[in-house]
């Protein structure tokens, strides 16, 4: 529902520039109340790379506008060497863009218009840096709101899962990254030093996933920004919101159970976006339960925000088809504190009749897969637009080896991370396991409730990976990606284990098999209870309203992305993605193109790249890499 009269009326500061200490501006965007510099309020900042001017802008007009009809200062602020701001963004989190941030928060306690109280909040890389930020405690900062994020930059973020190396997410969004850090300024804000600060930009902009791809072990490159490092020096409150059908839900439960601050989870259908337009649905009143969040902790009014369970979750039924869903079927369901109390995994054995109870005997069972294994795997990060989530199991099912219960005589549920724990021998020093948790249906559609992938070297840590023996026996522990699901009666409970799952992964340097030679998997069975039913609705979603078209600019964006491996040579592994994007308005016009490609040999991988940008018919930029990079036990 768009709302377009507020509480308080709204004027907006398009553009104006924070000075730092060290002479750089970085550029914001405001919304705030007409009468703040009367009434002060309080600020909440995201902190983004994404270009306020052109990038952002048409979700920021949704939210920001709204937050200030309610009595807040919304400031939409771009990272140092994006958008319009100066200077050169030189990685993800580093160093600089954090202590950039502490003045910024200064500054906006400073300003007449706020009271000194300010809030951060923010999805993804704004989710990522909010909880980065507050492990630094600023005076200022009184709480934040971190959607989609993590506190493991290494376990769970977009480049390795489980000591394995992310294929198609890794090198999708270093394609992204990298020509999104190639835009110009503005030349309307900015005026005519747009050309001096878009060459700098261009000349200085690294190769990020050179540098991600050097770091293939938990290192301090990793620590660096992994509030889970030491969740005590985050002093602040904190509310942490996903969605299963994202990649980054695994944080909040590890939020909640290891922060010693007031906190909040929930954790809805949602893929990859805000939860007042995110799909799969129910979308939710996001910006109501953030306003109660902040009305409570920035304004001290009593809003019952903390009164309420310390984790509100979607129990997801069982659907079909076990593919693309506009809505997910499901109730909400909560939990008073993480972990539950009464929490009491439902053990099943593997055996030679599938998932046993009691246990029972199981034969060496080979897994040596195909590898083009995975295609019904969707994106490690989807963004719920269709294709990117998984599809119906069963092509994938066909070529694992399988482990499944009979038909449940009654509906199970589950709530948080599935735990499979094997005993196992392979017969090379590196390989990938991959195993899927999967709801049967009785016709036969195999949906995916769960996944988890291990690099064998990083059984123990993946901060000093060793290879495995060839022959011996080890025991291993793979803890799947949390979820919230419904097993109903009739459908069977299935395990699929296989040692490639392309494109998401990429394949370990050898053709590797891997044999269970005993196994069990603890499912966290949460029972129905009564007072679920009892919960109070979640708001129906509002907004403002969407923006209009003030931009003036003109442009095309055109690509490729292409994966391919051959099913018997796991070093026949190509990835590769061209993008080139043109911008123009009246006589000024500009253009720019990356390309990428990844490919391996067994001891190494070969990272290609290349940048040409011009401004008109001109040359203004060519650059190029070639980089060999050794594997390391990946």
């Amino acid at each position: 529902m768009i709302v377009t009269s507020f509480p308080r009326a709204v004027r907006e500061i398009e553009h104006t520039t924070i000075l730092l200490k060290d002479g750089t501006r970085l550029a914001a965007r405001i919304w705030l109340p007409e009468d703040a510099e009367a009434d002060p309020v309080p600020a909440l900042l995201e902190y983004l790379p994404y270009r306020k001017r052109d990038g952002t802008h048409e979700r920021d007009a949704l939210t920001h506008p709204y937050l200030a009809g309610h009595g807040y200062a919304a400031v939409r602020v771009d990272i140092r060497g994006s958008g319009e701001s100066e200077g050169v963004l030189s990685d993800e989190y580093s160093q600089a863009e954090l202590d950039d941030a502490l003045e910024v928060i200064a500054w906006l306690a400073s300003q007449p218009w706020c009271s000194g109280a300010v809030g951060m909040f923010g999805i993804s890389w704004g989710g990522f840096n909010a909880l980065q930020v507050a492990a630094l405690q600023p005076p200022a900062l009184k709480a934040i709101v971190t959607l989609c994020s993590t506190d493991d930059r290494y376990a769970d973020d977009v480049h390795y899962m489980g000591g394995a190396k992310l294929a198609s997410a890794d090198l999708g969004w270093g394609g992204f990254f990298f020509a999104d850090m190639c835009h110009p300024p503005d030349p309307l804000l900015v005026g005519e030093r747009w050309r001096e600060m878009w060459l700098k930009r261009l000349e200085a902009v690294p190769l990020f996933l050179e540098r991600w791809l050097k770091h293939q072990r938990r290192d301090a490159y990793w620590r660096h920004g992994s509030v889970c490092e030491d969740f005590s020096a985050i002093k602040c409150p904190v509310f942490a919101v996903g969605g299963w059908t994202d990649g980054y839900t695994n944080a909040i439960p590890r939020l909640l159970e290891h922060l010693d601050v007031p906190r909040k989870g929930l954790i809805g259908p949602w893929a990859h976006a805000y939860p007042h337009f995110a799909m799969p649905g129910p979308q939710i009143g996001f910006l109501q339960e953030m306003l109660r969040w902040w009305d409570h902790w920035l304004k001290g009014k009593p809003t019952g925000v903390m009164d309420e369970p310390m984790l509100r979750a979607w129990m997801t039924a069982s659907h079909q088809p076990a593919t693309h869903h506009e809505t997910l079927p499901g109730r909400w369901v909560a939990e008073p504190v993480w972990p539950p109390h009464d929490g009491k995994p439902h053990r099943l054995f593997l055996a030679d009749s599938g998932l046993d109870p009691a246990g029972a005997p199981l034969a060496p069972r080979d897994v040596r897969s195909p590898q083009t294994l995975g295609s019904e795997g969707g994106e490690w990060c989807p963004f719920g637009r269709g294709r990117d989530q998984a599809g119906d199991q069963r092509p994938d099912d066909s070529r694992s080896s399988l482990f499944e219960t009979p038909p449940l005589g009654e509906t199970m549920e589950i709530l948080g991370a599935p735990v499979v724990t094997l005993d196992l021998v392979c017969d090379r020093p590196v390989a990938n396991l991959v195993v899927r948790l999967c709801d049967v249906h009785p016709s036969g559609e195999s949906l995916r409730v769960s996944f988890g992938v291990l690099n064998l070297t990083h059984r123990d840590s993946h901060a000093a990976p060793t290879p495995l023996v060839p022959g011996e026996r080890y025991r291993v522990r793979l803890k799947l990606n949390d979820c919230g699901a419904t097993f109903p009666a009739g459908h069977r409970i299935r395990l699929a284990f296989s040692t490639a799952y392309w494109p998401m992964v990429w394949p370990a340097p050898h053709d590797a098999t891997v044999t269970i030679l005993a196994g069990t998997l603890d499912l966290p069975s949460r029972p129905s209870r009564a007072e679920d039913a009892a919960l109070s609705a979640l708001p129906v979603a509002e907004t403002a309203a969407p923006a209009r078209d003030t931009l003036g600019f003109k442009g095309d964006t055109d690509g490729k992305y292409h994966l391919d491996i051959k099913d018997d040579d796991p070093t026949s592994a190509v990835a590769e993605m061209r993008r080139g994007e043109t911008k123009r308005r009246g006589d000024w016009q500009v253009r720019f193109e990356t390309r990428m490609r990844l490919t391996c040999t067994r001891d190494a991988f070969r990272l290609e790249a290349g940048l040409l940008a011009h401004e008109g018919e001109k040359e203004v930029c060519r650059r190029e890499w070639d980089c060999a990079i050794p594997r390391d036990l990946i």
